[in-house]
């Protein structure tokens, strides 16, 4: 599976721009602020339906207009595939995948894999549990049409109960018959997340092991923990016994939507413990492995996007990264990066054909 060509209006700092690409390798060049990472962007929402940088499809708008359009022209199992998405204020998002709107967007997410690694990934670990969960859950969803379904329902179940609960205090009221019924959906949703989460971490964190094994070439004990309020009560007893303390806080205090998916090293939190090279090699394991289980699942490797790493990582690290790449690990592989020489000399050890793209 490739991207092969690229369409843009008004998204973000380009009025107007189209390209065609490599099948192979394809290096992005400019300075900082000239568009190198909008284009990793873009191509990154055609597999999406979103921004990496920025969700808010507002704020991908170029300033002074009010729509954007995205397209891309894919080739996958032999077939061509054209994705348009468009957005205009006030208005909803359009996704359509050869000339058919998509009922529902979310029908989308998985059938163009993709991986990035961005200087952004340090998110995952300096930032709350909400980061790391959304990390986790758009590995299972790209993977799983069920699940992504299943935690839909969820959210919007929470949203709901949030809400009464609000309103319950805002009232002075309460309705055990109608918080019921928000019980029994999150029961029946967020019991089956957890499974799915807990089998997919066992899966996930073997292969992250290896890859960290294979790039920091040491003997550190690394690992990834689980948590989540599910694993030692039943979702019914937790949302029973915490029935006051939401009412107080005006929001559900208990459930999956509070699990964690812990980053370990030695057996210590490496946000606290581990040195920045430690927790870069960490999150460049993480983003591997994700890599590899997607092309396992589901038979096809997935677009690789490396935004703006090769200034971040030492040269062994990039050593690793480039033989990954001659080794034809990976499918296609998108590089943006502000120096050309250091670019072409990386790209041009990997035996590959590559196209640059300067701005």
């Amino acid at each position: 599976m490739h991207l092969e060509k690229l369409t843009l209006i008004n998204y973000k700092n380009f009025k107007n721009f189209e390209t065609e690409f490599d099948s192979e390798i394809n290096c992005v060049i400019g300075a900082n602020g000239t568009g190198k990472s909008t284009v990793l962007d873009a191509v990154y929402h055609l597999c999406f339906t979103k921004g990496y940088f920025n969700h808010l499809s507002t704020q991908n708008i170029s300033h002074g207009e009010d729509f954007f359009v995205v397209e891309g022209g894919f080739y996958k199992n032999e077939k061509d595939i054209t994705v348009h998405i468009s957005f205009k204020k006030n208005h909803k998002k359009v996704v359509k995948q050869n000339g058919k709107v998509y009922t529902k967007i979310s029908e989308h997410i998985g059938q163009l894999p993709l991986v990035i690694i961005s200087p952004m990934d340090i998110d995952l670990i300096v930032e709350g549990s909400d980061t790391r969960r959304k990390f986790l859950d758009g590995m299972i969803a790209q993977n799983d049409r069920i699940y992504l379904e299943h935690l839909l329902h969820y959210n919007a179940a929470l949203n709901q109960r949030n809400a009464l609960l609000k309103y319950f205090s805002a009232n002075n009221t309460f309705q055990q018959d109608t918080l019921e019924v928000y019980n029994r959906q999150l029961i029946e949703f967020g019991e089956q997340l957890h499974k799915k989460r807990m089998e997919f971490v066992t899966d996930f964190e073997t292969q992250f092991i290896q890859q960290y094994e294979h790039l920091s070439q040491s003997n550190e004990v690394v690992s990834l923990g689980y948590k989540s309020d599910l694993i030692e009560n039943e979702f019914e007893v937790l949302l029973r016994d915490s029935l006051a303390k939401d009412r107080m806080a005006q929001y559900t205090t208990k459930g999956i939507h509070k699990d964690d998916l812990q980053f370990n090293l030695s057996g210590h939190p490496i946000k606290r413990f581990g040195s920045q090279g430690q927790q870069k090699t960490f999150l460049i394991a993480l983003k591997l492995a994700q890599y590899k289980l997607l092309n396992q699942r589901n038979n096809i490797k997935p677009i690789l996007l490396l935004d703006d790493i090769f200034d971040k990582l030492d040269h062994r690290r990039v050593t690793h990264l480039v033989q990954l790449v001659k080794e034809k690990t990976f499918g296609q592989v998108f590089i943006s990066d502000t120096d050309l020489k250091r670019t072409k000399e990386v790209v041009e050890q990997t035996n590959q054909s590559f196209k640059i793209i300067e701005f």
